[in-house]
């Protein structure tokens, strides 16, 4: 070990690099970033489980006071989406030119976005971010059961698509909020229960719209988006008491029978990428791509370097077992490799942030654990990678050979997942190749309830972060295992 370590710190080039490799993440970490948000104009409200949540959507409600129950049938529920020209400006689609917004529904086609939601909602007053609970159709989910912004179940047995007419009944005992659903009115099946702790003893219920932001996407990493609309008609209405009001993003219409409801919006959990709003942390450690090449540099000459010097004879000659040359190596290249990025990413991620909200760029939360866990996860890539680097690096005993297969092995697959391969592809390479490790820098949750492209580019991986680090160790393990193997079986 301490041999490997004086090789590594009198080697000039291997000091320097691993200095660059540091500025490199700082200076495209902390390169400025512009947006307009403020205080007041991006903050998203905070849920009762104290994550920040959308809270948009139009609510004809009355009073609740006590136990009781709202039951309607919902008789159609149909939608508009942005109608996007094509590459060459024209427009294939009926309607043409580029959406207006909801509110008067120019530049829209028909359309119905497959999270859109009608149905009954009781909630904790109309404060955004207060407590809810609600039973819905959706545009291609079926009936669900959705509450406090993140939870979301499905009837059972789910029915894709929007079929209607549905009946819905959403009831309260206490705290205890139960969903059920019928085909004809008479005979119910339960969709769910659930508690809204600390209800008061008055709370609004009514019929809700919504429809969240289309997206959709376009090829080449690109992506079309815009705001979508939903209209549900409601009738034979039964439950609460009092008048009705009208509040949100959309409108209401008396039918005489019942009501009919446009709204726009979403009600669920905030998220980042082309559905969402901002960036998430994972934004400041843009620089770790040119980090990691720079690494795989040293990596790779650490063993090469005595090939071509001629210096790996006097090294086996003074340590004639071999394996513990290697991992000699291995622990001082993963070693020095992981401080150097280490200090760099807590760098970033703690001072980049408040650069990005001081630009007015909406940077969504996270928690001191996900920081860290981003930052140490950032300094074991480099490490692992340059290890992966060193292996490779002893099978090949080429600098320049070495150095391109383990770029083609992690910074091509990660290219390519963010450019120009479709989603399918994109998906796969991540899984299988080391380029998979990318994943431990993910700080933004994935929601199955709420329609976004989760795709790299909006910084959405394939696997956990600790699966999609495990792939790179994997491949770690495999090409320290074969160097070990033909550097016993080979002459120096």
């Amino acid at each position: 070990m301490r041999a490997e370590w004086t090789k590594f710190r009198t080697v000039r080039g291997f000091v320097i690099a691993m200095i660059i490799a540091v500025g490199a993440i700082l200076a495209l970490g902390l390169t400025p970033m512009s947006g307009t948000c403020t205080e007041k104009t991006c903050r998203q409200p905070v849920g009762p489980e104290g994550e920040e949540v959308r809270d948009t959507f139009y609510l004809l409600h009355r009073p609740l006071t006590g136990d009781g129950s709202l039951t309607a049938r919902l008789t159609s529920m149909t939608g508009r989406v942005p109608d996007i020209p094509d590459d060459e400006g024209d427009n294939d689609r009926a309607g043409g030119g580029h959406s207006a917004g909801p509110a008067g529904g120019e530049g829209m086609r028909e359309g119905l976005v497959a999270w859109a939601k009608a149905g009954l909602i009781i909630k904790d007053g109309t404060e955004r971010g207060s407590a809810y609970a609600a039973v819905m159709m959706t545009g291609g989910h079926g009936v669900r059961m959705q509450h406090n912004y993140v939870h979301d179940r499905a009837a059972q047995p789910s029915t894709p698509g929007a079929p209607v007419p549905t009946w819905l009944r959403l009831t309260r005992a206490g705290d205890v909020i139960t969903g059920e659903s019928s085909a004809d009115g008479v005979n119910w099946t339960r969709v769910a229960s659930v508690e809204l702790a600390g209800l008061p003893p008055t709370v609004r219920i009514g019929l809700f719209a919504t429809s969240p932001q289309f997206v959709e996407a376009t090829g080449l990493a690109g992506n079309s988006s815009g705001p979508s609309l939903v209209t549900a008609t409601f009738d034979d209405i039964s439950g609460g008491a009092g008048g009705w009001t009208g509040e949100g993003d959309g409108s209401h219409q008396s039918t005489g029978t019942g009501f009919t409801l446009t709204g726009s919006g979403d009600i669920g959990p905030a998220v980042v990428g082309a559905a969402g709003l901002g960036v998430s942390i994972t934004q400041t450690l843009l620089g770790t791509f040119a980090g990691l090449v720079l690494v795989v540099v040293v990596g790779a000459a650490f063993m090469t370097g005595e090939y071509r010097r001629g210096l790996i004879r006097t090294t086996l000659a003074a340590t004639p077992r071999r394996g513990r040359v290697l991992l000699a190596k291995a622990a001082v290249l993963g070693g020095v490799t992981f401080v150097a990025g280490l200090a760099g990413a807590a760098v970033v991620v703690i001072a980049g942030r408040r650069l990005l909200v001081g630009n007015g760029v909406y940077v969504l939360p996270s928690t001191p654990l996900t920081e860290l866990r981003l930052i140490a996860g950032t300094a074991a890539l480099l490490a692992v990678a340059a290890v992966l680097a060193l292996g490779i690096g002893t099978m090949l005993r080429r600098s320049a050979v070495a150095i391109s297969a383990v770029i083609g092995l992690i910074v091509l697959p990660y290219l390519l997942a963010l450019t120009v391969l479709p989603a399918t592809a994109a998906d796969w390479l991540l899984r299988v190749t080391p380029a998979a490790a990318f994943a431990v820098q993910q700080s933004a949750k994935q929601f199955y309830q709420v329609e976004n492209l989760y795709t790299p580019v909006n910084g959405y991986f394939p696997l956990p972060w600790w699966a999609g680090f495990g792939v790179l160790c994997l491949w770690a393990a495999a090409a320290l295992t074969g160097a070990a193997v033909l550097l016993h079986r080979r002459d120096a």
